[in-house]
């Protein structure tokens, strides 16, 4: 428990990026993804799969390179053109593949992991670095992306000590043993009043929509922890690294960030179309 605590304090100046948020938060996402990707593939090792790293840090840098070069075009000329993520799609498929043509060193499951690494990691963090860069072109959506965060970490805090104090029925016993039905319902309801709480105090207008991120994203963050940790157990590793002590590595930090973010993004241009959050 104490390793926990002084480890997340160690993580705490990562709140200076979200606050600061725009061009130092889109970065920030960058390099974090980068390097949750290498813990992912590292992981993949331990099965003798070898994913390609340089293929998933270029297309790390070819996403973000066409998320800026989006940016910049939406505020001088409103082009929001797919055209560029279409041609990302393909080109990741393509690369991924063409990186079996060393058909007597390399096996399906090396594509199929490179892939999966790319889009799972790269790509569902990018969200975050989208919601970074829509706050920096509508002002008053800037706080939302502090959702993010609340709802993943707070779920994952509020599981824990509800599970802790009332736990006493297994959720999914062969994903991970130690989680518990009443700490997913104590996660997801701590996950609505946290981000209750925040917009009350930080983004009125939309109050009711965080309340419903809230409650989308204590569930979804879950699914993401449990994603992560079937990933672990098909690898055969207890964590996916150890650079932050009491918690693994980044991508055991971030795993429910991951879903988070897409959802949170998703959330807010949706009901932007539809004129329900304007």
């Amino acid at each position: 428990m104490k390793t926990r605590v002084l480890s997340g304090l160690i993580m705490a100046p990562l709140l200076v990026i979200l606050i600061i948020g725009g061009y130092v938060l889109y970065a920030g996402c960058f390099v974090i993804g980068v390097m949750a990707v290498y813990e992912f593939f590292k992981g993949f090792k331990a099965m003798d799969i070898h994913a390609s790293y340089p293929i998933a840090v270029c297309a790390a840098v070819a996403l973000y390179g066409i998320g800026l070069y989006q940016h910049l075009s939406l505020a001088e000329s409103g082009d929001d053109s797919p055209f560029f993520y279409m041609l990302w799609f393909f080109a990741v498929v393509l690369a991924s593949l063409l990186y079996l043509f060393k058909i007597d060193e390399r096996k399906l499951e090396d594509a199929l992991a490179t892939i999966t690494g790319i889009f799972y990691i790269i790509f569902f963090s990018y969200h975050i670095g989208l919601l970074a860069m829509d706050g920096m072109l509508v002002p008053g959506l800037k706080n939302l992306v502090w959702l993010v965060v609340i709802t993943a970490f707070g779920t994952d805090i509020m599981a824990y000590f509800t599970g802790y104090a009332l736990g006493k029925h297994k959720l999914c016993p062969k994903i991970s043993p130690k989680k518990t039905i009443e700490g997913s319902v104590g996660g997801t309801l701590g996950s609505i009043i946290l981000c209750g709480i925040f917009g009350f105090f930080f983004a009125k207008p939309w109050l009711i929509h965080c309340l419903i991120i809230g409650l989308l994203g204590g569930i979804i963050s879950q699914f993401g922890d449990l994603t992560a940790s079937v990933f672990k157990r098909k690898m055969g590793i207890k964590d996916y690294g150890n650079l932050i002590p009491g918690h693994g590595g980044i991508l055991d930090r971030f795993d429910s960030v991951l879903f988070t973010g897409p959802l949170v993004y998703y959330y807010i241009n949706f009901a932007s179309v539809i004129g329900v959050m304007n």
